[in-house]
């Protein structure tokens, strides 16, 4: 400070001290002084004049004050003022306070100065760069100032400013650092440095976006109450409709994010809204906004779609129509209201069901579309609230072929209220159509014209329409009534709004073109208008006459004699001419009001005077302005061509939907076989997985088979350790005993079985010495041959009955003598092993014994299988014994009777080599019992039992697995 005190003392010590020379020296003292207590009070002194000596300091210390930035980066102070002075030289802040009482041209020169010294400063990049890199100083010193710069530098050279941070490495990811500052002025300002970069740079906005400002901005305008907030508040919405609008990546990621959800408590105000302060209308109007660049128009549609389903499912438009339909709401908010819930519920069907379930709470209560109908035609109400209106019930209609038939069934007489108790929507709309208020019959006129659009059933429905004009006189229909108006004389705009709905009407309906048609009065009407010279004021409803007859004429199906589409085109020629009138048919789109009202879909008319033209009807205009052109200039026999062209273009659709249908319904058949086919895949699927896992558990089944087989071999030769243990046990004396009577039951039938086999072998070779007889006595020996082939067939067939039954009874003998092994092991584990208690054994006893019962019964059933097939098989072998009518088939049986013999041979080899194993195994048998203390042929009967047992065990195995 002594060194600033110095240099502005002798500033005004003398004369020869100019501002300039105290510059000079203050930024020679920066370049050149060693110490930094010196260069920080010569900076410190630049940031003080800097604010009244912009130019001069701005010359002659950017280059200094930029040097400071890149050298002195340890001391926070010194950057801190060298910042200041920056944003002073640059910034028109100071100014604009001066500028306010000064002329427009020291405005412009303190913007240009602004803008001159941003050049320089962003000439060389690194200066934007070494800027960014002191934003991540967390000092308040530093970050304040530097915020502060870069916004104005942004302010000034926005694009070229934006561009160097958008190839600086971690730019923008640095600026974003700044809404998570906890010091409120560098979070805000942050904000509004946000503002400045983010705009209109769709780069830069999808970077902010996905670093999280979403996020981070709901939470600030939730922590600062929403839209009760401050300044705050405003500046987060005004960032966040910088990032969303006509972005459409942004925004899907803002429906993704769930931030629609988000967005409803900015809505819920109370009842009491009498005190709405200046900043809370500004900020719920913003918050309006936001919602409108989510579900605007100009969207994908796609985009516009998922976000209104999102935003009903949320609840967020129940929010909207609560505000709608509450009181004490400041106009310029309900306006911005209506118009936001008319974007939400544009082309959506459930929003516009919804809406028009929605009720105003009044007694009784109304629907809101008639309450809002009846501000719209109400010529006291403020004209942006109508247009508001207007625009509602547009988008309402848009799309909505439901919503039409609605409205126009309140003008039918079969919906009418007699008693006049409740007001309908197409009541309002008639008493809007033809009341005294022009501005009220265009808005009528254009709303219902909307009723109709691109619906041809309601077009015809509307022609059932009946006014009573007065009494004593007949009611006239709604379309007449439109034309008695017309040629009244009526105000230029309910002239021009009744043209739009006729024509709108007559287009694409040939029924309503003729009834129009039928009036003999019109079409004089009509050419009158279009053929006289009147002044530019008439010339747009000339047109839009021109347009009307038109139309006329290009969708008149020729059912009225007078009125065909030749004799109209004659009558245009001779009291018009052509040119004259495509002349005047080109006076609509080239009206300067036509091209506003294309570019959007909502009314939005500085003054009722410009409420001329509707959206939709210019595109009605842009498509038929062309072909009725071409209509008019065309003769009589082009017209032909051109019916007949379209009559063979109908049959060939007709053709063409035919096969369409053919092939759809080929399709539908296709589906339901490929569906079919999936389903047999399936069973399929799970039938062989079925049969694999019956496989694989009749396998287990045979392994445990086998393993308690070879257990049971174990277990006997346990016995025999066991045998002392066993004698004192008073059960096995019994078993044996039945053991004894078994074993001599099958010695007996051994013995028969012996026998058969015997008298077996005789007939074999009977058989064999009647075949060696002579050829002259074949006959009568194939005779005799063929009763004893049936006889062998039938001792055959006892003999297999009987093996059978044995087998089946060895089969019961050898599960009970599995039992009686089972209950010695279980007494000779009870003798050494004490602490097992009876209850396990028992339990172990049941579970082997239940396993091997059903796998006992598995092998029976599928034995009775075979033996019904092989039943089967013999008695279809009998049937053809039996046809021995010819040589032929007694040849054939002798054959058959050679293999009979060849197989009764094997048969006997088996029997006698079964026979053998059965002696082998009564021996062993025989050798137990020794082991156990018995006499000899007790042993030896035990030993033939257990053999046989076997031996049937793995014949009947042989045989299943022969018939398989």
């Amino acid at each position: 400070m002594n060194f600033l005190r110095g240099v502005m003392g002798g500033q005004s010590a003398g004369p020869q001290h100019t501002e300039a020379e105290t510059i000079q020296k203050l930024c020679d003292r920066v370049a050149s002084s060693t110490l930094l207590d010196d260069r920080r009070n010569a900076v410190r002194a630049l940031k003080s004049l800097s604010k009244k000596y912009r130019l001069e300091v701005g010359i002659q210390a950017m280059e200094h004050l930029i040097h400071v930035l890149q050298t002195d980066r340890s001391d926070s102070e010194i950057i801190g003022y060298a910042l200041d002075t920056l944003f002073n030289i640059i910034s028109n802040d100071e100014e604009d306070e001066v500028d306010d009482l000064e002329e427009e041209n020291s405005t412009r020169q303190s913007e240009d100065l602004g803008s001159q010294f941003t050049e320089i400063f962003i000439k060389q990049q690194e200066n934007v760069t070494l800027l960014l890199s002191l934003l991540e100083d967390f000092d308040f010193h530093v970050r304040w100032p530097g915020v502060k710069l870069l916004t104005s530098l942004l302010k000034h050279l926005g694009p070229q400013v934006q561009q160097i941070i958008l190839v600086s490495p971690m730019g923008v990811s640095r600026l974003m650092d700044l809404l998570a500052d906890s010091r409120e002025v560098i979070r805000n300002d942050g904000v509004l440095l946000l503002q400045a970069l983010t705009r209109s740079n769709g780069a830069i906005q999808k970077i902010v976006a996905f670093e999280n400002a979403f996020e981070r901005l709901l939470d600030i305008i939730t922590e600062e109450g929403n839209s009760d907030g401050g300044i705050v508040v405003e500046d987060c919405l005004i960032l966040l409709q910088n990032l969303l609008k006509n972005n459409n990546s942004n925004q899907n990621f803002f429906k993704e994010g769930s931030y629609i959800q988000r967005m409803k408590p900015w809505f819920e105000v109370g009842d009491e809204n009498s005190g709405w302060s200046a900043q809370k209308v500004t900020n719920l109007h913003l918050m309006l906004q936001l919602i409108r660049v989510l579900v605007s128009p100009t969207n994908p549609p796609g985009a516009t779609s998922s976000c209104q389903k999102a935003m009903f499912q949320c609840g967020l438009l129940q929010q909207l129509c609560t505000i709608l339909m509450a009181t004490g709401i400041p106009a310029d908010i309900l306006t911005e209201t209506i118009n936001t819930v008319s974007e939400v519920i544009r082309g959506c069907q459930v929003n516009q069901d919804y809406f028009a379930s929605v009720n105003a709470p009044s007694n009784p209560p109304r629907p809101a579309i008639v309450v809002l109908l009846m501000s719209m035609v109400n010529e006291r109400q403020p004209f942006v609230l109508r247009c508001a209106v207007l625009y509602c019930f547009q988008c309402f209609l848009y799309k909505n072929q439901k919503g039409q038939g609605e409205i126009v069934s309140t003008l039918l007489p079969s919906t009418i209220d007699a008693t006049g108790n409740s007001v309908s929507a197409g009541q309002l709309l008639c008493g809007g159509l033809f009341s005294t208020d022009s501005l009220s019959n265009w808005c009528a006129a254009v709303a219902l014209a909307h009723a109709l659009q691109e619906n041809a059933t309601q077009k015809e429905q509307l022609l059932r329409v009946q006014l009573a004009t007065s009494i004593g006189n007949p009611p006239v229909s709604l379309l007449q009534q439109c034309t008695n108006i017309l040629s009244q004389g009526s105000k230029i705009q309910t002239r021009v709004g009744l043209l739009m709905l006729l024509c709108t009407w007559l287009s694409n309906c040939p029924i309503a073109v003729t009834h129009f048609l039928h009036n003999p009065a019109n079409v004089p009407f009509l050419t009158g208008q279009i053929a006289e010279n009147l002044g530019e004021e008439e010339q747009l409803v000339q047109g839009l006459c021109a347009l009307l007859l038109g139309i006329s004429i290009y969708f008149n199906d020729n059912s009225l004699e007078n009125y065909m589409k030749e004799k109209l085109k004659q009558l245009i020629e001779k009291r018009i001419g052509k040119e004259n009138f495509v002349e005047k048919l080109g006076f609509i789109s080239k009206h300067e009001l036509y091209s506003r009202a294309s570019q959007k879909p909502q009314p939005n008319f500085p003054s009722p005077e410009y409420m001329i033209f509707d959206h939709e009807f210019t595109k009605l205009v842009k498509e038929l302005e062309g072909v009725i052109t071409k209509a008019i200039y065309k003769s009589s026999e082009e017209d032909k061509k051109e019916e007949e062209e379209k009559k063979t273009l109908e049959q060939h659709d007709s053709i063409v939907g035919h096969y369409k249908n053919m092939i759809r319904e080929q399709d539908l058949q296709l589906e339901e076989l490929k569906q079919q086919i999936s389903t047999l895949k399936c069973q399929n699927e799970q039938l062989q997985t079925a049969v694999t896992q019956q496989v694989s558990q009749i396998q287990q089944h045979k392994d445990q088979y086998n393993l308690l087989k070879v257990q049971l071999g174990k277990d006997n030769q346990h016995q025999s350790s066991h045998s002392d243990g066993a004698q004192m046990n008073g059960i096995q004396p019994e078993e044996i005993g039945r053991l004894r009577q078994e074993i001599e039951e099958l010695k007996s039938n051994q013995e028969l079985l012996r026998s058969q086999l015997a008298e077996k072998d005789s007939l074999i070779e009977k058989l064999k010495s009647s075949q060696t007889s002579p050829d002259t006595n074949e006959a009568t020996a194939s005779a005799r041959d063929s009763e004893k082939i049936a006889e062998l067939k039938q001792e055959l067939a006892t003999l297999k009955s009987q093996l059978n039954s044995k087998s089946v009874e060895i089969t019961k003998l050898q599960t009970e003598k599995q039992e009686l092994l089972h209950k010695t092991e279980a007494f000779a584990q009870s003798v050494p092993v004490s602490g097992e208690s009876e209850a396990a054994i028992a339990a172990k006893t049941t579970d082997v014994e239940g396993r091997l019962s059903a796998l006992l019964q598995e092998t029976k059933e599928l034995k009775n299988e075979i033996k019904a097939l092989s039943e089967e098989r013999a008695s279809i072998k009998e049937q053809l014994d039996s046809s021995n009518s010819t040589i032929v088939i007694l040849q054939n049986e002798k054959n058959q009777l050679e293999v009979n013999i060849k197989d009764s041979k094997k048969e006997q080899d088996d029997l006698l080599v079964l026979l053998a194993d059965q002696d082998q195994k009564i021996l062993s048998l025989k050798d137990k019992l020794k082991g156990l203390g018995h006499p000899e042929e007790e042993e030896d009967e035990l030993e033939s039992i257990d053999q046989d047992d076997e031996d049937d065990e793995d014949e009947d195995d042989d045989k299943s697995q022969g018939d398989n």
